[in-house]
């Protein structure tokens, strides 16, 4: 799936401590509407754009916090110790995708998402279009697979 970004894709934390950039464009942009990503975003879901981990650089300082997800994978994030803005998620597990947040972006123009899931979580009032690809909850370890092309499970 082709997203219309720019490259390269930059981005940074509200202070501007954390910055990265990115030589390839992102794989996929998903909106996950699970109870967590509500609390991570203060509002009715949180969007990321997934790409290879290889294809980002970070620079500055960042601190990480561990949690599972409602699917069990592990999530582990990364922010700004300075500002507390959320910068990317990862899961150890499958060391070749980062879920960069969407906000980060130094672009105005945020790809939209291609895919929502954990949709049982939305609000009854959030409407999602009947053109996008949704998951009552999350997508298997499979279909996560053929979305981005390449490993998305333990196993990889």
């Amino acid at each position: 799936m082709k997203l219309g970004v720019t490259l390269p894709v930059t981005g940074s934390c509200q202070c501007g401590n954390v910055t990265y950039i990115a030589d390839e464009a992102p794989l996929a942009s998903l909106a996950c509407h699970c109870i967590e990503c509500q609390k991570l975003s203060a509002s009715v879901y949180s969007t990321v754009l997934i790409f290879k981990t290889e294809s980002i650089k970070f620079s500055g300082e960042l601190k990480t916090w561990e949690r599972s997800s409602e699917s069990g994978r592990r999530n582990v994030a990364y922010f700004c110790p300075n500002c507390g803005n959320r910068i990317y998620h990862f899961d150890p597990d499958n060391p070749l995708l980062t879920r960069l947040k969407s906000g980060t972006l130094d672009s105005q123009e945020i790809p939209p998402p291609q895919i929502n899931q954990w949709t049982s979580r939305k609000p009854s009032w959030v409407k999602i279009s009947e053109n996008l690809l949704s998951y009552s909850e999350s997508m298997s370890p499979e279909e996560r697979k053929q979305l981005v092309g390449i490993g998305y499970s333990p196993t990889n």
